[in-house]
């Protein structure tokens, strides 16, 4: 830091005496638990009383949870919105591949990326994010967290010019016969793209293939552009009215929406959708840096803070209440989390009654406890 401060001493005392090892104890809130904000997630204690500042050393990395914690908030709360969508016009079975995740590229870094990326596949099983496979792997006991399809590109359509887009959508038809395939679409001209070249010059080969072409509009006001190529497709392809009274296209074509997405509009698109008699079956959603990337730690107000000290043997609160922000003022005490018969939680004193639901996660360099990501998605419920 440009100044001798580094305290040598305590550091060679953990080597020697902890043998490399941090003398600290973390309970934590098992992984997947939907708890309430202004709440209590985790504690850090330290278990050597020479090492009284290690805690408050530790902050900046700890405190870092707050990235995956919100994605997975964020995808959780777009989760519960879509499934009360799906029960009310389609399916509530494929709403966990109706959010996909394109937002690698957008984010800062490939540790981002994993990290953010696998707090969406809490939710959702939809995902072009690799290296967020790459973590559930080595980190929560899973083979595949969430899986995609073969899907083209701007580059791979106008490289051919546009006097060939028809060829190019033919190409990519012709690559893949059956399953769903997914294709740009708005190179051009979305709406000539969908009435004339989709809708009537490729219509028999894509009614002939056994699975589903998802058209993607990329530019341009989402909602009503979504409400236009509805009634395209509708016009070209036909549509059925499901159980519920909703209108659905041909199963042979289906829309993917991932442009200028966020959970408002997402919910936005739906409403207009519902309204208009269309199913939710009839869109698929990406979402790229609002998912993963438009966020920061004040977004759910995540902070940890010093709560409680033990001074010549007797424990006192610490708390801090600044005058000019009540929104400030920390909590005191040792902490703990309980919860109400109403499954409500609710932040006490460790010597307050009521059990305690964080759990020893790490002691003095150990790692406790490990869940697997099927033990954490059974804890959303999903």
């Amino acid at each position: 830091m440009g100044r001798d401060i580094f305290e040598r001493n305590d550091w060679e005392y953990i080597l020697d005496e902890h043998n490399g090892m941090l003398p600290i104890s973390i309970k934590a809130v098992p992984e997947g638990s939907i708890v309430s904000a202004s709440n209590v997630l985790l504690t850090v204690e330290n278990t050597d009383p020479r090492l009284w500042w290690l805690t408050n050393y530790v902050e900046t990395l700890l405190v870092q949870l707050w990235y995956p914690c919100t994605i997975a908030t964020r995808s959780y709360e777009i989760r519960k919105c879509m499934d009360k969508f799906a029960f009310e016009t389609g399916d509530p079975s494929a709403v966990p591949f109706k959010l996909q995740d394109f937002g690698f590229r957008g984010v800062s870094s490939v540790e981002s990326a994993g990290i953010g990326g696998l707090a969406h596949l809490l939710s959702f099983l939809g995902t072009d994010n690799i290296v967020a496979l790459m973590v559930a792997r080595k980190y929560y006991n899973c083979r595949m967290a969430g899986y995609s399809i073969p899907a083209s590109e701007h580059s791979t359509m106008t490289t051919w010019g546009r006097s060939h887009e028809e060829d190019a959508m033919l190409n990519i038809l012709e690559l893949y016969p059956y399953g769903v395939v997914a294709c740009v679409s708005d190179s051009y001209d979305i709406f000539n793209a969908c009435e004339h070249i989709w809708g009537e010059k490729l219509k028999s080969q894509i009614m002939s293939r056994n699975g589903t072409l998802v058209v993607r509009p990329d530019s341009g006001n989402p909602v009503e552009i979504i409400m236009k190529l509805l009634h395209i497709l509708g016009e070209k392809f036909g549509f059925s009215t499901n159980d519920k009274g909703y209108y659905v296209l041909d199963p042979h074509i289906r829309i993917i929406q991932s442009d200028s997405l966020d959970s408002e509009t997402i919910t936005k698109i739906l409403d207009i959708m519902k309204a208009a008699g269309w199913s939710i079956d009839n869109i698929i959603f990406g979402m790229g840096g609002a998912l993963l990337q438009h966020i920061n730690r004040d977004t759910y107000n995540f902070a940890l803070k010093c709560s409680a000290a033990r001074v010549k043997g007797v424990w006192r609160d610490v708390w801090k209440d600044p005058i000019t922000s009540s929104s400030k003022k920390s909590k005191g005490g040792r902490l703990k989390l309980v919860q109400n018969s109403r499954g409500e939680y609710r932040t006490i004193t460790t010597g307050e009654p009521g059990k305690d639901i964080l759990v020893p996660v790490f002691e003095n360099g150990k790692i406790l406890r490990e869940d697997t990501l099927e033990e954490i998605r059974k804890r959303l419920g999903f």
